[in-house]
């Protein structure tokens, strides 16, 4: 019988220039653990670089870290890239990396990006500009996530800036979505009477969390026989009695 696990799956690292330098993902694993999640995403801007070491150090807490990215298409529109195997992450990055704006991160501008291990020494500093935009489309974007078996969401659908609506003006009806992801800020009922065309697209609250505090500020109930990324998909299905309870 399916039971609910608490899934946060938009939470940046210290790799985003935008987020906090205490976001390694040592922090927030043992942050994860203590609010009772059983489930997060590690969602950098256009990199997955510190997505393996949140992995293993979940599995050490019980917590499924998924690896994953924030990419931002050439619309401006952020979608949410999930990958079950970081191979497939890895293959996605190097998509994105290969269709990054050109040029270095400045990082009195934007903020460092920040690559580091189990126990919080950094390996390294990301250079690209993970700020930007790629040369995907929205469309090729979800596309190429798809043909690495990755599920596909578009972020913050509510706000004003990168949320696909608010770019594009609409979601286009051949764009394959697995979910719409509705920002804290917004209750969902709110969020389904604003968007109600979007109805039959799956919906999903979580944090886009940049600071410690604000993991697990808002977070998405799923119904699942397990806490694994194919019960996942099949919840995001309403698959088998499995469903999302935000």
């Amino acid at each position: 019988m399916p039971v609910e696990f608490r899934a946060d799956l938009h939470i940046h690292t210290c790799l985003s220039p935008c987020a906090d330098i205490g976001m390694t993902p040592l922090r927030i694993i043992e942050k994860a653990a203590s609010l009772g999640l059983n489930i997060i995403a590690i969602s950098d801007h256009n990199s997955a670089e510190n997505a393996e070491v949140a992995r293993r150090l979940g599995m050490e807490k019980g917590i499924n870290a998924i690896p994953g990215m924030e990419i931002t298409s050439s619309e401006e529109v952020h979608v949410l890239g999930l990958f079950r195997h970081i191979e497939d992450a890895l293959k996605m990055q190097n998509i994105v990396y290969e269709n990054l704006q050109p040029g270095e991160n400045d990082e009195n501008a934007f903020g460092m990006q920040v690559v580091v291990n189990e126990e919080e020494e950094v390996l390294g500093f990301n250079k690209r500009l993970l700020i930007g935009a790629t040369r995907l489309s929205v469309n090729s974007l979800v596309e190429a996530i798809h043909s690495f078996n990755g599920i596909a969401i578009a972020a913050h659908v509510d706000r004003e800036g990168f949320g696909i609506i608010s770019q594009l003006g609409f979601i286009p009806s051949d764009l394959k979505l697995d979910a719409l992801e509705i920002s804290s800020r917004v209750p969902i009922e709110e969020a389904e009477s604003r968007f109600k065309e979007y109805s039959h697209i799956p919906w999903i609250v979580s944090s886009d969390a940049h600071r410690l505090n604000d993991i697990g500020k808002a977070y998405t109930g799923f119904f699942m026989e397990d806490s694994t990324f194919e019960e996942l998909r099949l919840a995001l299905k309403g698959a088998g009695g499995r469903k999302i309870a935000c």
